[in-house]
Order: structure tokens, then sequence, then C-alpha cells
């Protein structure tokens, strides 16, 4: 018999679900930072740090968070 890829997938779901929902919170947040007014970046450029955040999947805002904040 032929199985489908959700058919693989699917005994992997209750796993991979929270785990993206980890990564979305991480962007969310990491986008809302980010765009905070009184928010200072590494190397000034905001659009940047935004690509990063949303390119690099879950660590593109770790990467922000941890090294493209300056401290205020």
């Amino acid at each position: 018999m032929h199985t489908t890829s959700l058919d693989q997938i699917g005994p992997a779901l209750p796993f991979l679900i929270p785990l993206a929902l980890v990564s979305l919170g991480l962007e969310v947040f990491a986008l809302v930072d980010l765009f905070r007014s009184d928010r200072r970046v590494r190397g000034g450029n905001k659009l940047i740090w935004a690509l990063v955040i949303l390119l690099i999947s879950t660590f593109g805002p770790l990467i922000y968070l941890f090294v493209g904040r300056e401290d205020l």
C-alpha cells in the first residue's frame, strides 16, 4: 500500500505543532521588540534585523535577541 506524506508526518504532529508555535511566538516577540520606538539595534538598521528574524526561521529571532539588541 502506498503511504502519503501526511501518514508519515501524522505521528510527529504532537511534537511539531508546539515547536512551530514556539518558533512563531519567538518571531512575533522579536519583531515587536525590534520595532519599539525606543529600541536601538547593532548596526542601526532595523530593516536588516527584521529580515534576519523572518528569513532565518527559529534562529533569526534568537540571533536578534542575543546579539542584535543594544542595551537601553
